[in-house]
């Protein structure tokens, strides 16, 4: 299929500006998709029915899954993430009874220092609450985000702030408790998005965003942010095919990308966008149709 002559809701030139969006993550998170929340909007609004079921299997830094649920734009959302990291953060707020509250009380009460930070973030933490009390610290005071190995913590920051640059610790908590108030809509689940979409793709009433890291082709800058990189592609677009329900996928404007959508009939169109450096570049919207997109 090739590159369709596209109409619809949304500009693709337009670039969203991420502060107009309500930022409801408590992660830093490289590759988030803040930017594409009122694309996602638009899409539902294609979709026309509520969805009874949103899965979202590279949740990552979860802002996708958590407009979904907090907008009801999907009567239940599942995220799944293989990063035991982020997982167990997730795993704290959402399937936690108590956790998320703990956390974010834990950040509250936490007294930042570049000292204090490393002992924390060098220590083995000895439940799931103190992982992801530890990754969230991580996240929030190293370059980036960056949780994968070889990241380190911020040296300067913003206006000579270092380490504090980035750790809001009344606006985290604010956001852990109002993910904790919707937490009912949502199920998280620790494992392989791929063996995810195999197991549930006879299932016409879920809706499918998948975001999984950037290591096709020539950029492959998922493998300096993620800890789990790897990742089959030609795979992920051979079970994509098989879904039965409707499905977006969000890719790099690669080359090897655009083949394997052409050669699996999916339709695309670029978009604009701007990355952490405001560089403005383009990504791949990817779908079984995507005339919801004004060209």
């Amino acid at each position: 299929m090739k590159q369709l002559c596209l109409f619809g809701r949304i500009d693709t030139d337009k670039v969203v500006n991420v502060a107009s969006v309500k930022q409801r993550s408590p992660f830093r998170y490289p590759g988030g998709k803040t930017w594409l929340v009122p694309r996602i909007r638009a899409w539902f609004v294609y979709l026309g029915e509520t969805p009874d079921h949103f899965i979202e299997p590279f949740a990552g830094g979860g802002i996708v899954s958590l407009t979904v649920a907090a907008e009801g734009l999907a009567k239940h959302v599942t995220m799944i993430e293989i990063d035991h990291q982020v997982a167990a953060v997730w795993q704290t707020i959402i399937s936690d009874n108590g956790g998320g509250e703990w956390l974010a009380q834990r950040i509250l009460d936490f007294r930042l220092s570049r000292d204090i930070a490393m002992e924390i973030i060098e220590a083995t933490p000895t439940c799931t609450r103190e992982l992801a009390f530890q990754t969230i610290l991580r996240n929030r005071i190293y370059h980036g985000g960056i949780l994968a190995p070889g990241s380190a913590p911020i040296r300067y920051g913003e206006n000579g702030k270092g380490i504090t640059s980035r750790w809001y610790p009344t606006t985290l908590s604010r956001r852990i408790r109002e993910i904790v108030t919707i937490r009912d809509r949502i199920t998280f689940m620790e494992g392989d998005g791929l063996g995810y979409l195999a197991l549930h793709a006879d299932d016409e009433k879920k809706v499918f965003f998948i975001d999984p890291p950037y290591t096709a082709g020539s950029k492959r800058a998922g493998s300096r942010l993620y800890t789990h990189f790897s990742l089959d592609h030609q795979r992920l677009f051979n079970l994509t095919a098989k879904l039965k329900g409707q499905f977006l996928i969000t890719y790099d404007n690669d080359e090897t990308i655009v083949r394997l959508a052409e050669k699996h009939g999916f339709a695309y169109v670029t978009i604009a966008m701007t990355n952490t450096h405001h560089a403005k570049m383009r990504e791949l919207l990817i779908a079984s149709d995507v005339s919801w997109v004004k060209g």
